[in-house]
C-alpha cells in the first residue's frame, strides 16, 4: 500500500525531514509505561516528568540520539519476595520523544521516584541577509 504525503506541494521545500519525524513518532507509541507529564514551565521551557517508581538512579539513561530523547530504564530483580499483588510495574521500558531541531535538554533530576527532565529553546537569532541582483539577460545565470 502506497502512502500518501501532504508534504510534496512543490512549495514546501525541505520538510521531508519533518515527515520523517512524524514517522519516528508513530513507530514510537508504546503501551503508555512508564506514565509521563509534559508541562510548560516558562515560555521557553518545557519539563517531561516520568514515573519511574522503585527505578534508582543507576538503572536508568537518559540520552539524546538524533534529535531524539530516549529513556531506558532496567531493573535486575535481585529480591526474591513472594508477592500477593504487585500494582508497581518495575519492568524494563524505554520511552522516546523526538524534539524539534532547536530543543535542548538542559538536566535531569530524579526526585522521590519521579525523572524530571528539564528542556529549553533558546532565542533564535533572525538574520536577514540582503541577496544582490544583477544585471544581465534572462534564461541563464551569468558569467563572469
Amino acid at each position: 500500500m502506497t502512502r500518501s504525503s501532504v508534504f510534496t506541494s512543490p512549495y514546501l521545500i525541505g520538510f521531508d525531514q519533518v515527515e520523517r519525524m512524524l514517522d519516528r513518532v508513530a513507530k514510537t507509541a508504546s503501551d503508555g509505561y512508564p506514565p509521563y507529564n509534559i508541562e510548560q514551565l516558562g515560555p521557553d521551557s518545557l519539563r517531561i516528568t516520568l514515573a519511574v517508581a522503585g527505578f534508582d538512579k543507576s538503572e536508568l539513561q537518559v540520552t539524546l540520539e538524533d534529535k531524539q530523547l530516549v529513556i531506558r530504564g532496567k531493573r535486575e530483580e535481585k529480591d526474591e519476595r513472594v508477592y500477593l499483588h504487585r500494582g508497581i510495574a518495575t519492568r524494563q521500558f524505554q520511552r522516546q520523544f523526538v524534539l524539534l531541531e532547536w530543543m535542548e535538554v538542559a538536566g535531569a533530576q530524579l526526585d522521590h521516584g519521579l525523572l524530571h527532565i528539564d528542556l529549553v529553546r533558546p532565542r533564535p537569532n533572525i538574520s536577514v541577509k540582503e541577496i544582490a541582483i544583477a544585471e544581465g539577460e534572462a534564461g541563464g545565470p551569468r558569467k563572469p
